[in-house]
């Protein structure tokens, strides 16, 4: 039982982190549908730069960075230059899901997989679990407790009153959109230097739009969307844990995806979004 609730954790850290980043963008208004490829660069640039500096440290970093730099780009199309979100974010993904596969043959010499870099190790997994679980809480105290995250939510639901009241709605977003990208990104750093060490190409197999159904699902509240993504982790664990029962391996892999669409059915139509989610705002 513990075997399987420390798997359950281990398979739901990508998603809480996934999730949180687009809890933190979308209730300031900018819909992120690109989280998916804020998960590979984040995964793909951690090992990239840990393989060039040998510093599993120095890797996480920059794999955190990277996720911001998407981030902003993202923030800086709806904002600035108010281009469709759905559109940008699609943008992103493509951008960094082919960008990810292309650089294994630069940075690697060969592609599909990278070569084993130094990673974060069993401490380093423990760590980043624990620390998926203590950003849900901080998330959830700056968000509805300080004035700060009153502010982020003003933007989400009123960017004109907000205006009015002296907030920056377009800076509100940038920044908001920017840590998104961050959080997300940590997701693939867990994936690729916690979790295993290395990247292969399509490591994120669709975590990212799994993590936009937790947001739906937990009500883009951070403490919902962390329960969500436990979740979805559920089954995700589920599917290694009765892999030898002799289910077809390919019913397994669905498990998660399944649980998803099925919460998604059920519950969608009865989720609120942020009034103005995904609205360009002009001052």
């Amino acid at each position: 039982m513990f075997a399987f609730l420390w798997l359950m954790l281990v398979k739901s850290a990508p998603l809480v982190y996934a999730a949180l980043g687009g809890v933190l963008c979308e209730r300031s208004g900018v819909l992120n549908i690109g989280l998916e490829g804020m998960i590979a660069i984040g995964a793909f640039s951690g090992v990239a730069i840990s393989f060039a500096t040998g510093s599993a440290i120095l890797g996480a970093i920059g794999g955190v960075a990277s996720g911001a730099l998407l981030g902003a780009i993202l923030g800086l199309a709806a904002t600035r230059f108010r281009v469709e979100q759905i559109v940008a974010g699609t943008g992103i993904n493509l951008i960094a899901l082919g960008g990810s596969a292309y650089g294994l043959v630069v940075v690697f010499g060969q592609p599909g997989a990278s070569k084993e870099v130094n990673a974060l190790g069993p401490t380093g997994e423990i760590a980043m679990v624990c620390l998926a679980l203590a950003l849900a809480g901080l998330l959830h105290v700056f968000l509805f407790w300080t004035r700060p995250g009153l502010h982020v939510r003003a933007c989400g639901e009123n960017p004109r009153a907000a205006d009015v009241a002296g907030i920056n709605p377009l800076r509100v977003r940038f920044w908001a959109t920017t840590a998104g990208g961050a959080f997300a990104a940590l997701g693939g750093v867990f994936l690729a230097m916690a979790e295993l060490d290395l990247y292969s190409d399509g490591m994120s197999a669709g975590r990212g739009f799994i993590a936009l159904a937790a947001v739906i699902f937990g009500r883009w509240n951070p403490l919902g969307a962390a329960a969500a993504a436990l979740f979805f982790g559920a089954f995700e664990a589920l599917q290694f844990t009765l892999q030898r029962t002799g289910i077809p391996v390919e019913f397994m892999q669905a498990l998660p995806y399944v649980a998803a669409l099925i919460a998604l059915a059920g519950f969608a139509g009865r989720a609120r979004a942020p009034a103005a989610d995904g609205v360009p705002y002009r001052r």
